[in-house]
């Protein structure tokens, strides 16, 4: 047993507790897991295969017992998980730019990957001497630097909301007449993600019980210049692509699902793999399937849970903070050889 990793006994209430939506999420998953190199360490693509055949045979209410009785449970670390929560957005917008409003852009023409002077490679532009240099911080981005650059697929009309929209990865943009348009993540300008809830701890702005994400909303609005200030911290800057399917995509290129996805490291644990958590908030304890990622999700046993649209999945996810145990389910004998990542 490579160090790091230990063989665990599925909790005693393993119950249905969200089985058979982890059971659909891990279908939808499998053709992935099936093909992509893990990173984690955990198992190898080939080792899927039989558990990814079996589960298309596996009725709804035989979920939970598949999950507990044909994967070894291990844990990464101590185990010790830490979840929040992530939603899909509505956000007001137009189609066309009005006063006030705020472009919501596509990838831009000149992202490119390339090598700085410093010998990192990463997402970057050619400057103006033909060197490569780092991609344009979000405040560049607002004051212009991407004129002609991207193509902008719609106007946001609050940039506050805008700005947690891209935190979130994905939403939706309602116009005027009604109708609304679905984005998800494209890319990222390669710049750090600052989580502005830290700071205002940090700084003793908001108490650690008050740094919710809707505590935040309301000190940017009650602060305006400050909270403009504040959220241009955060050079992190996302870029969209419209979707038109089901869903919003999640890293696996698979439509998330509400209340059984979740966004985990890959270095930790394979993308598509069954994940159950035993947590303090009973709406988030059960079995989830790990098919995103997430810019501030990082480390063993950190994770960021999907409840989907609408003003429960905004209230649940905008004050989701649980801990608890994290198990990952790997396909029998996977855990013997598992070689997780430092």
């Amino acid at each position: 047993m490579a160090a790091g990793v230990a063989l665990a006994v599925a909790p005693q209430f393993v119950t249905q507790v969200d089985a058979s939506r982890a059971l659909q999420a891990f279908r939808a998953s499998c053709p992935v897991l099936l093909k992509r190199q893990d990173q984690s360490g955990l198992a190898s693509p080939a080792a899927w295969a039989s558990v990814c055949a079996e589960a298309s045979t596996v009725s709804p209410e035989g979920a939970a017992a598949f999950f507990r009785d044909r994967f070894d449970w291990v844990s990464v670390g101590d185990g010790k998980a830490f979840a929040t929560g992530y939603y899909e957005p509505e956000i007001a917008g137009s189609p066309t730019p009005l006063p006030g409003y705020m472009p919501i852009h596509a990838v831009p023409r000149d992202l490119i990957r390339c090598t700085r002077a410093d010998g990192q490679t990463g997402r970057g532009r050619i400057d103006e001497t033909g060197v490569c240099v780092l991609y344009h911080t979000r405040s560049e981005i607002e004051d212009g630097a991407l004129a002609n650059k991207a193509a902008i697929l719609a106007y946001a009309a609050d940039p506050v909301e805008l700005f947690f929209l891209q935190i979130q990865g994905s939403g939706r943009v309602r116009f005027p007449d009604g109708s609304v348009m679905r984005i998800g993540y494209a890319d990222q300008n390669g710049r750090e993600y600052v989580g502005v809830g830290r700071l205002l701890r940090e700084r003793n702005i908001l108490p650690a019980g008050g740094a919710s994400m809707q505590g935040i909303k309301d000190w940017i609005r009650t602060n305006p210049e400050a909270g403009r200030a504040l959220m241009r911290e955060n050079l992190s800057y996302i870029f969209f692509r419209e979707l038109t399917g089901p869903g919003p995509l999640g890293a696996i290129s698979v439509p998330v699902a509400p209340r059984a996805t979740v966004a985990t490291d890959p270095k930790f644990v394979p993308l598509g793999a069954p994940v159950f958590l035993a947590l303090d908030r009973p709406e988030a304890y059960g079995f989830w399937v790990a098919q995103d990622t997430g810019g501030a999700i990082k480390g063993a046993n950190r994770f960021d849970t999907f409840w989907g649209a609408g003003a429960e999945a905004t209230r649940i996810a905008g004050g989701m903070s649980a801990s608890g145990v994290a198990l990952i389910l790997v396909p029998k004998g996977s855990a013997s050889v598992a070689r997780p990542q430092p």
